[in-house]
């Protein structure tokens, strides 16, 4: 059974309808609006529900000629995902309603929320590329807002543009990746389109087309730039940890949950599309450097939310690395990983959420013993952070194994260099271990200082991260009925080949075994030397090396600020002249691009010119250059009318009487304005420098140049049929023009470009006269003053502007 549109359409559009309404709710319900936001994220999950075992895709067309829709596929990869984020959505609109309270821009901050719900809702279904990058693009903008809630604080908002700043830049190179991924598909799939269902479909013919046009590597490149991006992997990991001044809700859901995880999706999601050799050893080696690097830095930190963060980065390295294996083992730790991380982390942020909210410190060094205070929460913090270590019996203890495998697998069959891959694996793991028992300490431990009163929490904050503890333990004993229930049909959906995942704990010894064992005992053998380890980390970090990913972004933004506060004065001078000259050279230079990169050529050849077209041309052109030597406006106006007279003409010799009609009678009335005009115009402006005059006979020559070449690749050649062209415009007024009339459609559609450009000559002769004009009221005694303007030319205006 196909799942249903109108269902899927609901539970994605729901999030986004209460994010409009958000100011609303606020105003009705106060504080108590998380609770709305809570019954909204649990609506989708319910609706989602029930879309469970109705696999397949659906969709509704939008713009038919690019093959383009609303279309969303339901299977267990893009299930797994939006039913972990309007489910933990919910829990965490409950905390929110609670640790909120009190707290300004809350209309704000639930409109942002409940939009990035939809949005990521909106990745996981969408199947249509064009969507897939609408709904990627939103979770930026979102996280955006929500990271910069704070908006007095300067570290906020410096964070938010450092998120924005890297995963928007991720953003554009996921489109030039889905450009080419689309452009492939329309030689491959016989038309243009951004299914990427079809894709998969076709995944080796995909494959063949993107190598034999040598954009295979590129396009890979791209796409894994994009989801490194969105999910911090090394040397993009660096915005995660900043990130962290958002409120403890926003990091569990963005940064633990949901958003993060986009890129490690969107991996899976095209798996089966891009795997090859190359795809192996860009993912595989990128997940396993930020799975170390990553677990390193989590060591090395001093906040509770920041050694989350980090841990945060170096799981998502575990999930990226297994999606990179050709395995099997591979996509199913990736998938199982996905939801086994967002069981521990997302409760363990709101753990931390909680002993900032009752201890009033986020300082590790200031935290232990609190088990006494906050047993239930103590409680939570062992199921999920011996989870996150992968301590057996604990579910993440399953994954993990499960990536041990895949690394094993490759290197037993490739060997030499590739046994790096269970050695790393094994090493990051160690650090794992040591950096969960670490954050463990903050409960288990002894009192490292003395702080504040420690209160109860409400039961509104401890509540949640029960809930998704008790779904750990549930995984954790027994890890076959989440694979039986979910994640089984999204390995088939990540998979190349065909697989039945079954696990549990090990029987007998094996190499992944050992590998497990191994980061376990080393992890505990490690832990009481962690505050060495720390202080080595610490100087290795803050070594004086231009190798610090942060240092290089804020190095690249102060730069271009720089470069902006210079630059901007020569191209913003206030001067119209200078921004034609701009927008004239560029459109010119652009189009002459375009132009080449299509390779068109011009199809001159066997064009016979009558002897009286060729004479009435070269007058045109004669008069063309008087105008610029004539030795005063009246001979100029005259000297330019002939120009337009012979155009006229040349209209009559073209067998086209309505246009010379029309010339003649244009050409008359600007004659007689331009007559009774120039009595009111001084007679002399400024001396010119040569420069500006080469400079604007440049541009003039650019400009002619793309006219000329536009009208010759565009023109029908002297052998073409007349009745092709006008069979043409009549076929597709109605398919291509979208209307009903054709003769509408030609006038409206087909003429729209050669109207723009009639407008834009039009408002740029109106710019010239109305300076002209005003220039006349400012006096010609100012013509030598005030020469010296950003681009050379003269300035007789003494406030440095020719404008009115």
């Amino acid at each position: 059974m196909a799942p249903d549109l109108t269902v899927v359409t609901i539970a994605v559009a729901l999030p986004f309808v209460a994010a409009v309404l958000a100011p609303l709710l606020h105003r009705a319900l106060g504080e108590l609006t998380g609770y709305a936001g809570a019954f909204v994220a649990a609506a989708s999950f319910g609706l989602l529900v029930t879309q469970v075992d109705s696999p397949g895709t659906v969709g509704a067309s939008w713009v038919p000629a690019l093959d383009v829709g609303i279309q969303f596929t339901v299977d267990g990869w893009g299930l797994l995902f939006a039913l972990l984020a309007s489910g933990i959505g919910a829990l965490v609109f409950t905390y929110s309603a609670r640790y909120m309270r009190g707290g300004d821009g809350l209309a704000r901050y639930y409109a942002a929320l409940l939009a990035f719900l939809g949005s990521i809702l909106g990745v996981a279904l969408a199947s249509d590329l064009v969507f897939v990058f609408l709904f990627w693009e939103l979770t930026s903008l979102c996280s955006f807002v929500l990271i910069g809630h704070h908006t007095a604080d300067t570290e906020s908002r410096y964070s938010a543009r450092m998120a924005m700043v890297v995963t928007v830049g991720g953003g554009l190179c996921l489109l030039a990746g889905l450009l080419v991924l689309a452009v492939t598909a329309r030689g491959v799939l016989g038309g243009v389109t951004f299914d990427v269902t079809a894709m998969i479909a076709n995944d080796e013919a995909m494959r063949a087309a993107l190598r034999e046009s040598g954009l295979f590597v590129p396009a890979l490149v791209l796409v894994v730039t994009a989801a490194a991006a969105k999910s911090a992997q090394v040397p993009l990991h660096f915005w995660l940890p900043n990130a962290m001044v958002a409120p403890t809700p926003v990091s569990a859901f963005l940064h633990s949950a949901t958003m993060v995880k986009v890129g490690v999706y969107f991996l899976g999601r095209l798996r089966p599309l891009l795997m090859s050799p190359e795809w192996v050893l860009l993912v595989a080696t990128l997940g396993l450097l930020t799975m170390t690097v990553g677990a390193l830095l989590a060591v090395a930190a001093t906040d509770t939310k920041e050694l989350l963060a980090y841990s945060t980065a170096s799981h998502l390295g575990l999930m990226v690395a297994a999606f990179g294996f050709d395995v099997v083992y591979g996509s199913e730790a990736g998938t199982f990983h996905l939801l086994n991380h967002a069981l521990f982390k997302a409760p363990l942020f709101l753990v931390a959420g909680i002993v900032a909210h009752e201890a009033g410190t986020r300082t590790l060094d200031n935290l232990g013993g609190l088990w006494r205070e906050l047993p239930v929460t103590a409680a939570i913090t062992g199921v999920t952070a011996l989870s996150m270590a992968g301590i057996p019996p604990f579910n993440g203890f399953y994954s993990k194994e499960l990536l041990f495998e895949a690394t094993y697998e490759v290197a037993h069959e490739a060997g030499g260099v590739a046994w790096l891959y269970p050695t790393v694996a094994t090493a990051a793991s160690v650090f794992t271990v040591v950096y969960s028992l670490k954050f463990l300490a903050i409960f288990v431990g002894e009192r490292r200082a003395p702080v504040a009163d420690v209160h109860r929490p409400p039961v509104a904050l401890v509540a949640p991260p029960a809930v998704l503890a008790a779904a750990a333990a549930v995984v954790s004993v027994a890890p076959q009925l989440a694979v039986d229930a979910i994640v089984q049909s999204a390995v088939e959906a990540t998979a190349v080949d065909e697989v039945l995942l079954e696990v549990g704990l090990p029987t007998h010894v094996s190499p992944p075994v050992a590998m497990s064992a191994v980061a376990v005992l080393g992890g505990i053998a490690t832990y009481p030397f962690t505050g060495r380890l720390a202080a080595v980390i610490g100087r290795g970090v803050d070594a004086p090396v231009p190798v610090r990913p942060r240092g290089w972004y804020d190095w690249i933004v102060s730069t271009t600020e720089v470069t902006s506060a210079r630059f901007g004065p020569f191209v913003h001078s206030g001067l119209l002249r200078t921004y034609v000259t701009w927008v004239a050279a560029a459109a010119s230079l652009l189009a002459l691009a375009g132009f080449t990169a299509t390779e068109g050529t011009p199809e001159v050849g066997g064009i016979a010119v009558p002897l009286s077209v060729a004479v009435v041309l070269m007058i045109a052109v004669l008069a063309g250059v008087a105008v610029t030597t004539a030795p005063s406006h009246v001979a100029s106006v005259l000297t330019l009318s002939i120009l337009g007279f012979m155009l006229a003409i040349f209209f009559i010799l073209a067998s086209a009487p309505d246009l010379a009609l029309t010339q003649l009678v244009v050409e008359t009335l600007v004659l007689l304005i331009f007559l009774l005009v120039l009595q009111r115009l001084p007679s002399f402006y400024s001396d010119v420098r040569p420069l500006v005059i080469a400079r604007d006979a440049g541009v003039s020559i650019l400009v002619g140049t793309m006219a000329f070449v536009s009208v010759l690749l565009t023109a029908p050649t002297p052998d073409t049929d007349p009745t092709s062209v006008a069979t043409y415009y009549t076929e597709q007024a109605v398919p291509g023009g979208g209307g009903t009339n054709v003769v509408n459609v030609i006038l409206v559609d087909f003429r729209a470009f050669d109207t723009l450009g009639e407008l834009l000559v039009v408002a740029v002769a109106a710019i010239a006269i109305l300076v002209l004009v005003t220039m006349r009221t400012r006096g010609e005694e100012a013509v030598t003053e005030g020469d010296g303007d950003a681009d050379g030319d003269a300035d007789p205006v003494p406030d440095g502007g020719d404008s009115p």
